[in-house]
């Protein structure tokens, strides 16, 4: 029986483990991109799946739960397990994700005096790693019943979705006059075609909400339409399913759009993570809330990440 300290802790093969959040989504995409030019696109739905599993993790980690243990559904960390009554079971390997170390900095003389009482900042120091466990891989007593999301049913997510799509200044109409099309977005305005199945309908509010929200960014301008209609798609897909719908699979031919370029993929994939997880958090049940108040303690030392991935990922 093999001892050392790393004996149960899941890593890259043959490459030396990342040690910042760029190096952790350099490697991912990069594995990514070896994979979908293999002609195989699960690591892709894999990817895709997680982030609407996991959409409070910062986009690094996500990546990183992802690859992995693809087939994840809740993780914490040892001490949150125990603390649920659970225990990991032996021989089980850890995920590894990281952690940000903060440590503090004065501010600046006339900065502090100003803010008397809080005359130190926080900075990013570097980061650490720290091991999360699948629900799976543990054992002992029951969790708390939550409530399931939905199973191929849109029900209250219709109505939460629209509040949403409204709260965010956009229009929203319903307009035979589109078809063929299923819906269009035009400057602050949705336009959706009656008569769709409610998943459909579903699926179509989430992909045009997708446009309006994505056009408000100055990255836009720097990509094509077929890149924009992809994004918006896959952002469907993570929505849909992460709520029960049947979301379809993963569009194969999705590296294609990027020509190996892994910098425009690493860019694309964070678009679509943090707009799923925005319009996730909206609608998502007052259950479901509940457990990601359950699961805190597992995700706290990765809260402040959050911040600092969206600027380490915006130059990787």
């Amino acid at each position: 029986m093999n001892n050392t300290p790393n004996a149960n802790v899941a890593t890259l093969p043959t490459e030396p483990k990342p040690q910042t959040s760029k190096e952790v989504i350099a490697a991912n995409v990069k594995l990514l991109i070896e994979q979908l030019e293999a002609g195989h696109s699960e690591g892709l739905t894999a990817y895709l799946t997680a982030m609407g599993k996991f959409h409070n993790y910062s986009f690094g980690n996500i990546l990183e739960i992802a690859r992995q243990m693809p087939a994840a559904s809740r993780v914490a960390g040892m001490y949150a397990w125990n603390q649920l009554g659970r225990r990991v079971k032996k021989g089980q390997k850890g995920i590894r994700i990281l952690a940000p170390l903060m440590g503090t900095k004065r501010k600046k003389e006339s900065e502090a005096e100003k803010d008397t009482p809080y005359q130190y900042q926080p900075v990013l120091v570097g980061f650490r790693a720290v091991y999360v466990f699948d629900v799976s891989q543990t054992e002992g007593a029951e969790l708390p019943d939550l409530k399931e999301r939905v199973k191929g049913e849109v029900g209250e997510y219709r109505e939460r979705l629209i509040d949403f799509i409204l709260a965010q200044g956009i229009e929203l109409e319903f307009k035979e006059s589109i078809a063929p099309a299923q819906g269009v977005s035009y400057g602050g305005k949705i336009a959706i075609l009656p008569g769709q199945s409610a998943a459909e309908e579903f699926s179509t509010l989430v992909h045009e909400a997708s446009h309006e929200l994505l056009h408000k960014c100055s990255r836009r301008t720097a990509t094509t339409k077929t890149v924009r209609e992809t994004e918006a798609e896959a952002i469907a897909f993570v929505v849909s399913q992460t709520i029960g719908l049947d979301a379809g699979h993963a569009a194969s031919d999705y590296i294609h759009l990027y020509h190996g370029n892994a910098a425009l993929l690493a860019e694309s994939l964070e678009v679509i993570q943090r707009t799923s997880a925005l319009i996730l958090s909206a609608i998502e049940t007052p259950a479901v809330g509940q457990e990601s108040t359950e699961e805190k303690p597992a995700e706290q030392p990765t809260t402040t990440e959050d911040a600092t991935d969206a600027a380490l990922a915006e130059v990787a």
